[in-house]
C-alpha cells in the first residue's frame, strides 16, 4: 500500500474516532453519570503504556513529557471547561454544551495539522506513540476534575460518589 493510501486510511480513521467521540458524549447526557462512568477511560487507556515494551515505538522522555505536557496544559483545559454536571430527578447527569462538538472539531483539525508535521521527523510508531501521550496527558486530567465536579454534584444531593 503506498503511502498517500495509507495517509488516506489514517485520516479516515481519525474522522471517525472524532465522530464516535461525539456521539458517545452526546449520548451521554441521556443516562446518570457516574463516578465508574468517568474515570475508566483513563484507566481503560492506560494499557496503551505497554507500547512501550517495543523498542519501535520508544522515544525521548523530553519529547514525551512534552506531549503529555502539551496535552495536560492546552487541549484539556478547553475540555474541562465544556464538561459540567446537572442535578435532575434525584440523579446526576452530563450538562451538554453548546461548544463541544466545535471544540472536539477543532481538535480533531489540530491533531491531523499535528500528525502530518510530526510524522515528517519520527517513524509511524513514534508518532503514534507521542500522539497516544498528548491523549493521555489530555485525558487524565479533564477526566479528574470532571470526578471532582460529579462528587460535588453528588455531595449536593446527598448521594455517595
Amino acid at each position: 500500500m503506498d503511502d498517500s493510501r495509507l495517509q488516506g486510511l489514517f485520516l479516515l480513521a481519525s474522522l471517525l474516532g472524532g465522530a464516535a467521540v461525539i456521539a458517545i458524549r452526546l449520548r451521554a447526557g441521556r443516562k446518570p453519570a457516574t463516578l465508574r462512568k468517568i474515570i475508566a477511560p483513563p484507566l481503560g487507556m492506560a494499557t496503551g503504556f505497554l507500547m512501550f515494551l517495543f523498542p519501535i515505538t520508544r522515544i525521548p522522555w523530553s519529547w514525551g513529557l512534552a506531549a503529555f505536557g502539551a496535552g495536560a496544559l492546552l487541549f484539556a483545559y478547553p475540555l474541562i471547561a465544556t464538561s459540567s454536571f446537572e442535578v435532575s430527578n434525584g440523579s446526576v447527569y452530563l450538562k451538554r454544551s453548546k461548544l463541544f462538538v466545535a471544540l472536539i472539531v477543532g481538535l480533531l483539525a489540530v491533531r491531523i495539522l499535528l500528525h502530518d508535521a510530526v510524522e515528517r521527523y519520527v517513524t509511524v510508531p513514534q508518532t503514534g506513540a507521542l500522539f497516544f501521550l498528548l491523549a493521555f496527558g489530555m485525558l487524565l486530567p479533564w477526566r479528574l476534575a470532571m470526578a471532582k465536579k460529579f462528587r460535588a454534584a453528588a455531595k449536593e444531593i446527598g448521594k455517595p460518589a
